[in-house]
């Protein structure tokens, strides 16, 4: 998600696009079709940037900026990648009981698919639009895991307000960076609110070292790290 300067610091304002007062046009919101080549293409980046060591300064720009309408790697990267890849391994530990939700078996097989645990997600859901599944952040993320469009499309997803491809695309976007930090869950967070260019701007290589780092982090950035952690205490039993 992106910064809103107007927003106060560490807050993002939301929308309810499905309020009784702002309603959507069926066919106005709906994304692009990603078509199999696009969906391929994103998939062979990704994997690419995935086995990339972690670098600092002109080295760490991959070919991912040579993506489509990319500007430049700063760039939030899940404005530009997606993929097909599901992540099956096991990939932060242990999956645990949780405290249960109205998205319980969605959670629970976007977990043992992409292999990241249960609480981890539904805090990541609590945190950014706690679980509500219409809203809309000021910066354009949308649905309970606040995807953008350029995410959304490139990971297949149509329709950010569907809880079920909200889920499924969400917790695969964060078994992603899981798997590109070696499973340093500080690390995946910060690439996944802040992107992953900013977090290897940092030059760090684990969860440490990037907590002695996180003042070089956006503000929105290094209180979402701190809020997903209360919120995941919460969910674990």
């Amino acid at each position: 998600m992106s910064i809103n300067a107007a927003a106060p610091s560490g807050q993002l304002k939301w929308v309810d696009l499905r309020s009784s007062t702002v309603k959507r046009e069926a066919g106005k919101v709906s994304s692009p079709e990603v078509t199999g080549s696009s969906t391929a293409e994103f998939a062979a980046l990704l994997q690419q940037a995935a086995v990339q060591p972690l670098t600092t300064g002109s080295s760490s720009r991959s070919s991912l900026t040579s993506l489509p309408d990319a500007s430049s790697m700063d760039t939030l990267l899940w404005q530009q990648l997606g993929g097909a890849a599901e992540a099956k391994d096991n990939i932060s530990g242990e999956i645990t009981a949780t405290v249960p939700t109205d998205y319980e078996e969605l959670i629970q097989t976007a977990s043992a698919k992409y292999g990241v645990p249960v609480d981890l997600i539904k805090a990541v859901i609590d945190t950014e639009s706690s679980f509500n599944p219409n809203v809309v952040s000021s910066a354009g993320a949308k649905g309970l895991m606040q995807l953008m469009d350029g995410t959304a499309n490139g990971l297949g997803v149509s329709d950010p307000f569907d809880p079920a491809q909200s889920i499924d695309g969400g917790v695969r976007y964060l078994s992603y960076q899981l798997k590109r930090y070696d499973g340093q869950e500080k690390m995946a967070l910060a690439a996944y609110n802040a992107g992953p260019g900013r977090v290897n701007k940092l030059g760090v290589s684990n969860d440490a070292e990037l907590m002695a780092n996180l003042s070089a982090l956006p503000k929105e950035t290094q209180a979402y790290i701190a809020k997903i952690e209360r919120a995941r205490a919460q969910y674990a039993v």
